[in-house]
């Protein structure tokens, strides 16, 4: 299945530095019933990269989704979203932030600097696919988003 009247797989980004992270979302959308394809970069500063596509990333696809941890190397997922968020360009992209943090004042500081959701990573392996999945499942089948997200 494809993403509603958008006609090609869904694109994710996801800026994770954790290889482990990074392997069980891999599996979670594996499974998925929406074709989907997974970027992922592996800090803050290629997740920028990778969105105003720029040096290695210049053909890269514009992602539908940004799931980003909050504790990057180079440049944290709070700067990320701040930056995501204050580019005309970028700032309709949904951006779910998916973090091991359940710190009060993380929460708080994502959704003033205008994240879509924030969601703390389970540490159950079952857990944490299903999580992946919810995510999925949301953003891509239940909400509407602008037609803007999707287009070039």
């Amino acid at each position: 299945m494809e993403t509603r009247a958008m006609g090609r797989p869904v694109e994710f980004l996801l800026a994770e530095d954790n290889p482990g992270d990074v392997r069980l979302t891999k599996e979670a959308l594996r499974e998925s019933k929406i074709s989907n394809n997974l970027n992922v970069v592996p800090d803050g500063v290629e997740a920028m990269a990778f969105l105003r596509r720029t040096g290695n990333y210049a053909n890269a696809p514009r992602p539908d989704v940004i799931l980003l941890d909050l504790n990057l190397p180079k440049k944290d997922g709070r700067e990320v979203l701040a930056e995501v968020k204050a580019d005309p360009n970028l700032r309709l992209i949904p951006v779910v932030i998916i973090t091991s943090s359940e710190a009060e004042q993380d929460v708080l500081r994502t959704y003033e600097l205008h994240a879509n959701c924030y969601v703390t990573k389970p540490v159950d392996l079952e857990q944490f696919i299903k999580v992946i999945q919810s995510i999925e499942t949301f953003w891509l089948t239940i909400v509407t988003l602008p037609s803007s997200v999707t287009s070039d």
